[in-house]
């Protein structure tokens, strides 16, 4: 791998990434195009590591908010105060458990069929099915209202629903933002929670899949730490730049425009798959 092919997909990791287009999509198509028979999953790896690190600073102070109203909601319950108190006192401890509550079937589902969803980057067919469901899903949130419900507000429930559809975003094709902030959306939490709570969930799923790849990908790796650098800082930097202007879209309920680049982008992968797979 040339440090110019490793920019190249930093690059396209950084913009797809947080968009809800699927970035992994992307990757297995640009690097079908670049020769590479097969997938790079550790590449795939330090490349989301990298555009985590732009989300982080991207939600700084929502994170140091997370870590303060958790330590305090634990001190609370420890003291035995009541679920409505220790939301009153430190709000975010409430978006700390939905974290939790919706982790696990992501968790659980990266677990259980890591080899199957690992399979599905080597199939440029799969990944152009899939993101018609990823067409699907962002298709719906035209026609869902706009609401004030907050994320204080949301039952078990809701978080089980989001965590179940970003498991199925392990996926190639079907975007992780678009399925969490959609899930978001159809169970009536308001615009602004919706984006905010499906990039801060994302923080332990995309931790939990690079401790998962980094001892075998690493030891596997032939093109050196020039390549890997490259492609995390340039995926951190323009993974920033690209939340910026999701928060935008999100907000004005105009997430349904990237359903018709999806679309195409789906047929073009399986008319491509058709010609040289």
């Amino acid at each position: 791998m040339s440090l110019f092919q490793a920019f190249l997909l930093g690059v396209v990791q950084g913009l797809t990434e947080f968009l809800p287009v699927s970035s992994s999509a992307h990757l297995v198509f640009t690097q079908h195009l670049l020769g590479f028979a097969e997938s790079l999953v550790f590449f795939d790896v330090i490349l989301h590591l990298g555009t985590l690190a732009g989300l982080l600073v991207f939600f700084a102070a929502d994170i140091a908010s997370l870590l303060r109203d958790s330590l305090t909601g634990v001190s609370l319950l420890l003291r035995r105060k009541s679920m409505e108190k220790i939301a009153e006192i430190a709000p975010y401890s409430r978006w700390a458990l939905g974290i939790l509550v919706a982790s696990v079937p992501t968790a659980l589902m990266g677990f259980l069929f890591k080899d199957w969803f690992e399979s599905l980057f080597g199939s440029l067919r799969s990944t152009g099915f899939f993101l018609f469901g990823t067409t699907a899903i962002l298709a719906l949130t035209k026609w869902v209202q706009p609401n004030d419900r907050r994320i204080e507000q949301a039952r078990y429930w809701d978080f089980l629903i989001i965590g179940l559809l970003q498991g199925v975003a392990i996926a190639p094709g079907i975007s992780r933002s678009g399925a969490t902030i959609a899930a978001a959306l159809f169970r009536g939490l308001r615009r602004e929670d919706a984006f905010r709570f499906s990039f801060l969930l994302s923080i332990p799923a995309i931790l939990g899949a690079g401790l998962l790849e980094w001892g075998e990908g690493f030891a596997s790796w032939p093109w050196g730490w020039p390549a890997l650098g490259v492609g995390f800082l340039v995926s951190a930097v323009v993974g920033y730049l690209s939340l910026h202007f999701l928060a935008r879209i999100t907000r004005q309920g105009k997430l349904h425009w990237f359903g018709l680049y999806t679309l195409l982008l789906g047929l073009l992968i399986i008319l491509f798959a058709a010609r040289f797979e």
